[in-house]
């Protein structure tokens, strides 16, 4: 199982790093994932989920970066380090540094929950 989550986290992290959330997105998560913000009400749904995200893309004029560090596996759960920076079309340049967990099935994302101040 590891190795596959591990396969999985090195093509996720290729993608993200480029800004390719949305190919990441219907590339790895589950039909019925749950992601949660923070303490915000979870998402449900993989196609819930994909709107959500074109929705905030939709007001980034810049992506900066997004960067995986310290990936850590236990069983079907992984977690990792990011660094996500980018500008919106309001003017803000945002930058969140967060701690991602991921519980994963066959490959897929099916519970995902991002930590962060």
């Amino acid at each position: 199982m590891n190795a596959t989550i591990e396969h999985a986290l090195a093509d996720l992290k290729d993608l993200l790093g480029k800004g390719q959330f949305l190919e990441a997105m219907d590339k790895y998560l589950d039909d019925d994932v749950v992601l949660q913000e923070a303490n915000n009400t979870p998402k449900e749904g993989k196609e819930v989920c994909i709107i959500a995200e074109k929705e905030l893309l939709e007001t980034v004029t810049e992506f900066i970066r997004y960067d995986i560090n310290n990936i850590a596996i236990a069983g079907d759960v992984s977690y990792y380090e990011a660094v996500m920076e980018f500008k919106t079309n309001d003017g803000q340049h945002h930058r969140f540094e967060q701690v991602n967990r991921t519980q994963w099935k066959d490959g897929k994302i099916i519970n995902e929950r991002y930590y962060h101040a």
